[in-house]
């Protein structure tokens, strides 16, 4: 279905007005699916991408900088969200001993066991995406970073 189909409008005042129309729509599609996928494993999607970033440095402990810097969501506030996950016992924060200013976090055996859970179900959550080939999916995925070019906002 197009998106002038779903939003009911026929007319566009531009082929551009469209596509961003069309992204937004899309974002908020996404969104609201992760929303669901997400919900069933009781973190959200920023917190799912915090311990994703964790795993990453996994066994190291991470600084927070680190993780807002690799945020797929800039506007996410990193320190409420490990807080959060450091209530759920999905992560540790500790002090650096070298630099007592500095705190450093770590994930626990429960928040690696709770990646495992996800990873295991991520076809399901991957599904939205079927009505895509893989060569579709990628160029799509590259028409998305040329949009973006090198300007970073």
């Amino acid at each position: 279905m197009s998106i002038g189909d779903v939003i009911k409008q026929k007319d566009f005042p531009s082929a551009y007005v469209k596509l961003e129309v069309n992204i937004l729509y899309t974002a908020g599609w996404i969104q609201n699916h992760n929303n669901k996928f997400f919900k069933q494993y009781d973190i959200s999607m920023q917190q799912y991408n915090v311990l994703r970033i964790l795993r990453g440095q996994f066994p190291n402990a991470c600084m927070l900088n680190v993780i807002s810097d690799r945020m797929i969501d800039k506007m996410s506030n990193a320190t409420r969200l490990v807080e959060k996950l450091r209530n759920k016992g999905l992560v540790t924060r500790r002090l650096n001993p070298k630099n007592r200013r500095q705190v450093e976090i770590l994930i626990t055996d429960l928040g690696l066991d709770l990646l495992q859970q996800i990873d295991n179900n991520f076809s399901q959550h991957e599904a939205i995406f079927n009505e895509l080939s893989v060569e579709e999916a990628d160029m799509l995925s590259n028409l998305l970073d040329k949009l973006r070019g090198t300007e970073d906002i």
